[in-house]
């Protein structure tokens, strides 16, 4: 029998599970186990919860499902896997609930894949009383991810990066029979599951510190099975303004980008506007604040997150560069038309990791569109044209692009950034989100002044392309101002037609 223990510090459980405890019919044979009984120890909110029992789990998804007028789902007959979604204090909880994992607690627990995961604690019992047979608890103490057994890297590879997601979350080291046992298997999560290398990915990238947690990814071999376009930029080195090779300059990139998430969060600390460049962001698009919010707080399928996928487009906007790469005679470096060839890139690896087609077409914009407001930057003003036809082109991924632009402005001059150039790039990125977000409908989007209809019984065309060239250029011309009323629009379709015979 496994003897529990005492810990050091109280293990903090919400009223939730006093509620679940009732509805468990006092089945004695039940055990909290996995993250939450860590994060009760860690005094970390709780998430979701995982039960193990000796019998089939199923029942008692049902029950406690049934207890909290919740949803019931029966996620795998065979291992006797039930899932209870339930409502509790206007939040959503993930209760799952499984046979052991072999023929008692021990061996479930044992394969399990690190030992701060592999405590238990009985459900209808002392809440304090943690089973730690792997020495779970000290490792927390030590801030140290091990290992449960000798095949538990190898047994499923995903864990690899599971690995790192854990370490970055939780600030901990990885011990060295972990880490070797990863660098080892590392090269097996070319053939796992896609969906769940997916799934494990965008956990790290939607984390805390994805920069440090993609170079540690690097070290250990797994980066390059899971997007291998990272490995051709370490060898493709840029000249002025930047400061760094391709995949140094990315990583500070993403680095700067998730400082610039941070800014614009509900929780925002404000140390981090502290920073002078950080901090002139936050002054200039205070007023968006609530836009900002809103446009990062969507969901994509399997609710993966938007923060996600566009720390995604930033570890692959220059992927294009090293097929791009160039000298020219005088020893500049070039790399011409890399963002369109970034974006075919892009779009591969959306498709190896199974990303939807919304998804897909999101990061293949962004990756396209990447050096636009750099562009932008270098005319005397921004004119409603050209903000215009950067939002026709982009439409919502143009905020994105926006975004990711002003972290990839400022991992390439790092250090030798210009403030005074600095202060009026962003107040190009200020008008050109002020158009979007504030004056939409007549810098963007202006009301038709005639329809298609209008120009085939008008001037006698016959439906065809021309027909949304025409329109097109109607709206342009009501953005800029050169057009108001239906008279001066279809007067200026007679122009174009004259220009165009």
């Amino acid at each position: 029998m496994l003897e529990p223990t005492i810990p050091r510090r109280a293990l903090i459980w919400p009223p939730v599970v006093d509620a679940i405890r009732a509805a468990a019919a006092d089945d004695e044979d039940v055990y909290i186990v996995g993250g939450a009984v860590r994060d009760a120890y860690l005094h970390r909110p709780l998430h979701d919860l995982d039960l193990a029992t000796s019998g089939d789990g199923r029942p008692l998804a049902r029950r406690i499902a049934n207890a909290f007028d919740g949803a019931y789902y029966p996620l795998d007959a065979e291992r006797g896997v039930g899932r209870a979604l339930i409502r509790w204090e206007d939040a959503q909880l993930t209760v799952d609930t499984a046979r052991f994992r072999g023929p008692d607690l021990l061996t479930d627990l044992q394969k399990r894949d690190f030992t701060l995961n592999a405590m238990a604690v009985r459900l209808i019992g002392d809440l304090q009383a943690v089973i730690d047979p792997l020495g779970g608890l000290a490792d927390l103490d030590a801030r140290r991810l091990r290992r449960c057994g000798e095949d538990s890297i190898a047994s499923d590879p995903v864990r690899a990066l599971r690995a790192v997601r854990t370490s970055a979350a939780y600030g901990l080291l990885i011990d060295p029979a972990t880490r070797q046992d990863i660098k080892t298997h590392a090269p097996r999560l070319a053939s796992a599951s896609p969906e769940r290398v997916r799934d494990e990915f965008f956990h790290i990238l939607d984390g805390k510190r994805p920069a440090t947690a993609l170079e540690t990814l690097n070290r250990l071999g797994l980066l390059a099975p899971v997007v291998p376009e990272t490995t051709a930029m370490q060898d493709a080195q840029q000249g002025p303004p930047h400061q760094f090779d391709v995949w140094r300059h990315t990583l500070v990139t993403v680095e700067r980008l998730d400082a610039l998430l941070r800014v614009f969060s509900q929780q925002r600390d404000d140390d981090l506007t502290a920073n002078l460049q950080l901090g002139v962001i936050a002054f200039s698009l205070q007023h968006l604040q609530a836009h900002l919010q809103a446009h990062l707080a969507q969901h994509w399928p399997n609710n993966r997150t938007h923060r996600a996928l566009l720390v995604l487009a930033a570890l692959l906007h220059d992927a294009g560069k090293p097929a791009t790469r160039s000298v020219d005679d005088e020893g500049r470096v070039h790399f011409y038309q890399h963002e369109h060839v970034g974006a075919e890139l892009a779009e591969q690896r959306a498709a190896a990791l199974r990303l939807s087609n919304d998804e897909t077409a999101r990061l293949l914009t962004i990756v396209q569109h990447h050096m636009r407001p750099h562009w932008l930057s270098t005319r005397a003003t921004l004119s409603a044209r050209a903000s215009y036809r950067f939002w026709r082109d982009t439409g919502p991924a143009g905020v994105d692009v926006c975004l990711l632009s002003m972290a990839d402005y400022l991992a390439t001059f790092g250090i030798m950034l210009d403030q005074t150039a600095w202060i009026a790039y962003l107040e190009m990125q200020q008008t050109l989100l002020n158009r979007y977000f504030l004056e939409y409908e007549t810098a963007i989007a202006p009301p038709p002044l005639i329809t298609g209809r209008d120009l085939l019984q008008h001037f006698q065309l016959e439906p065809e392309p021309l027909i949304g060239t025409i329109l097109e250029s109607v709206r342009e011309a009501q953005v800029t101002g050169d057009v108001s009323t239906r008279e001066e629009a279809l007067d200026w379709v007679q122009r174009f037609l004259d220009a165009s015979s």
